[in-house]
């Protein structure tokens, strides 16, 4: 057999692959993706009223605005900023974490002095991620007198709102059950609108 002959059945498996792999399988993933699980396969995306694009159930937004609930920490820059996914990679031992620490608790504290409750950890700190849209259950609750009151909303209605945007543990067991910070705050604002 010759060099030419090796070459030519050579060139035509490499041809044949990369269509297969690189035009044919991944617009069959896509389409299966935007029939099957269309809104996942476009980045979970939420859609105000009016039909604008005002975030996405995978990705926390910052709010410090006393009125809305307050998700986790971002160790992004800038916040929450999905191209640049990370940890804050700081120590336990690190003075920076004990400062972000310190600043995060008198915010809240500033926010609601008169909430004497136990502060829960994923309020004043960063996820793995930096972009975790979640919050404990712990977390949601702490912050809703502050909310209920600069609302002027009852508490008892805004924990109904809470309920409907909690996600319970993966098939039952794995995991805790998270609020999607987001949702609840975009709840928050159209009830706003219907009054």
């Amino acid at each position: 057999m010759t060099w030419r002959e090796q070459i030519r059945p050579t060139l035509m498996i490499l041809i044949v692959m990369t269509v297969m792999t690189g035009v044919v399988y991944p617009l069959l993933v896509t389409g299966i993706a935007q029939v099957c699980f269309h809104r996942q396969a476009n980045g979970s995306l939420i859609y105000s009223t009016n039909g604008k694009i005002v975030g996405s159930t995978l990705i926390g937004q910052s709010f410090d605005d006393p009125k809305y609930f307050w998700g986790r920490l971002s160790a992004t820059t800038p916040l929450y900023n999905a191209s640049s996914s990370s940890g804050s990679n700081l120590g336990p031992s690190n003075p920076a974490l004990l400062d972000n620490i310190k600043a995060r608790i008198a915010a809240l504290k500033a926010a609601d002095p008169a909430n004497t409750g136990i502060i829960p950890v994923d309020l004043v700190t960063a996820s793995a991620s930096g972009l975790d849209p979640h919050l404990s259950i712990a977390g949601a609750h702490y912050q809703l007198s502050r909310v209920a009151w600069v609302r002027k909303l009852p508490e008892a209605f805004v924990q109904q709102i809470i309920d409907q945007n909690t996600t319970g543990r993966f098939l039952g067991v794995i995991g805790e059950p998270v609020v999607n910070i987001l949702a609840v705050n975009l709840a928050l604002d159209q009830v706003k609108r219907n009054n």
